[in-house]
This record gives structure tokens, sequence and C-alpha cells, in this order.
């Protein structure tokens, strides 16, 4: 059997996952559980149905296939329960609305591959290429190595967008094969990484140190949400990484946005973060001039666009 992933989108003429125009491959699946996550559809490493109801035409042509009861008919409108549905998926295939979808599916790379070819001639124009993201893509290491790997044969530049979850051995086979590491740096201390993602930050740490003492090509990403983890610390520390690792390509600081706070909604869940709003361009800016003033106005730290 040929190696295969588990994809939850593909897409074209991304700007804003690497230099140039890429394609962005996202693998589901994260051992991270960010308070602010903003793919929350990428966070189980299983298929999953997502339910708009805004599509939903009522045509209860899902109630009629569903074996577990998990959707139903209340006088003449669809009602889904999701704390019954065991993802059987017959209900997304019968759905003329597109209401309900299937989140996740096996790829193989050949498949992969000959999506991300079609645009190879605007990588060549601006610099751009494939990213590999997530969910995190090192959690599917076979996978993702094999892609990796077969890109750059086919003259594609690489990148990998990562939390930095993985054993130091994974991102030393991968360095050869990876032209630019998206590494994402979300909390200073140990106790904040650990009550805002779920996991500590000493391996995370340890990773991004060893990929920069071993010629990686580094941009730093580090995500900032209003009153959570924009502290005078985590700015200081963010500003001093400029001068830690100063062969980075850059730092980019990632403003809140709250995209996911719908998207938890489609999947059954519940967003954790609702009462913080998308950040505003006063509070993006003014995070800007904090840290150029404690970086000495470094010319690695930007605001991603």
């Amino acid at each position: 059997m040929k190696l295969q992933g588990l994809i939850f989108d593909i897409q074209r003429f991304s700007l804003h996952d690497g230099p140039g125009i890429r394609t962005t491959v996202f693998l589901k699946g994260c051992p991270m559980d960010c308070i602010w996550c903003h793919n929350p559809e990428s966070k189980s490493f299983k298929p999953q149905i997502s339910y708009n109801s805004s599509l939903c035409g009522n045509c209860m042509s899902c109630v009629k296939v569903c074996s577990t009861g998990a959707h139903k008919d209340v006088n003449g409108k669809h009602e889904f329960d999701f704390s019954t549905c065991q993802s059987h998926f017959e209900c997304a295939d019968e759905c003329a609305f597109g209401a309900l979808k299937i989140i996740g599916r096996y790829m193989e790379v050949e498949s992969i591959i000959e999506e991300i070819l079609k645009d190879k001639a605007y990588y060549e124009n601006s610099g751009g290429g494939l990213t590999i993201s997530g969910g995190e893509p090192m959690a599917q290491f076979d996978f993702t190595l094999e892609l990796l790997k077969v890109s750059q044969s086919n003259g594609i530049n690489t990148c990998i967008e990562t939390c930095g979850v993985t054993s130091k051995r994974n991102f030393e086979k991968v360095i050869p094969f990876t032209d630019t590491f998206l590494f994402d740096y979300k909390a200073t201390d140990s106790y904040s990484h650990q009550s805002f993602t779920g996991l500590d930050n000493k391996r995370i740490l340890s990773n991004l140190d060893f990929l920069y003492k071993n010629g990686a090509k580094i941009i730093v990403r580090c995500p900032l949400v209003r009153g959570i983890n924009d502290s005078e610390e985590h700015l200081r520390a963010i500003s001093s990484l400029a001068e830690k690792y100063p062969e980075l390509i850059g730092i980019e600081i990632m403003p809140y946005h709250n995209l996911g706070r719908n998207k938890s909604h489609s999947i059954g869940e519940s967003p954790l973060l609702t009462n913080v709003d998308t950040t505003d361009e006063e509070t993006k800016h003014k995070w800007i001039e904090t840290l150029k003033l404690y970086s000495g106005n470094n010319s690695l730290i930007r605001l991603s666009q």
C-alpha cells in the first residue's frame, strides 16, 4: 500500500505561508490544543463531519441514511446531534446543499504532487513553492518527509509550518529537504505555554535551538492575543530572539483573529475565546512599536500580513 496522509485542505495561490506564491497542504491532527486555534478542524487525527446550518435545505435526506439517529426531523426542521454521530459519513454523501461536509481525506503523495505542479510556473516567478501546514506536519512524519523529498526532486521550494513538537531526530531528517521552517513561538514560560496549548515548551525551545544551530532557515511566527499572551515578559522574550538568533529570516507577529469561532461550532465544539475579538489595527501597531523598542528597532521583527 502506498504511503498516505490525512489532509483536510489544499490551498493554491497562498501568499502568507512562506515566500512567494505557494500551495499550502494542510495535514490533519495536532498534538496541541491551543485556546486561540483558528483551524479547530485541524486538531483531530480522524476525518470528521462539519455542519453549516445556514446552508441546510431541510430535505431530510441525511435523516433517512443516518444509522445512529444523529440527524433528526423536528417539526420539519433538520437538527444534528454531534454527540451521537459516529462519523459514518453517509449523510455528507447525500447532502445536496453542501451543509454537511467531510473534513479529512487520505491522499497519496503522488496525487498531491500533481496538484502542486499545476502552479510550478508561479513558484518559479515568485520564489514560492509548497508549504506543509496543519494541524502539525511532523505528527504525520513519514508522509511529510516523503512529500518534501518528492517536491524537492521536482524542483519545488519547500516550507514546513510547525509547532515544534517532535523529536530532534525527526527534525534532523527533514532539514535537508526543507528550504524554510515556519516555527511557532507561542508563550515564553513553560507554565503559560501549558495553559494556552496543553503542552509545555521545553522540547519546543530545544528544537528551535537545534534547528538554528544545524543551519536551518527559520521564520519564527508568534501568535499574539490581546490580554492572553501579550504580556511585557513575552514581548521582551520575542524581541530577545532577534539577538539570540541573528541569522533568522524573520520574526513574524501573527495577531489573533476569531475566524475559528464559527469553525468550532460547525464541528460541534464550543470556542474557548468567546469574548476576544479580532485584533484591531491600533493594538497591532502598539505591539510592533513595543517590540521594536525592546529589540533596538531590529529589522527581523515584522507584522504578518
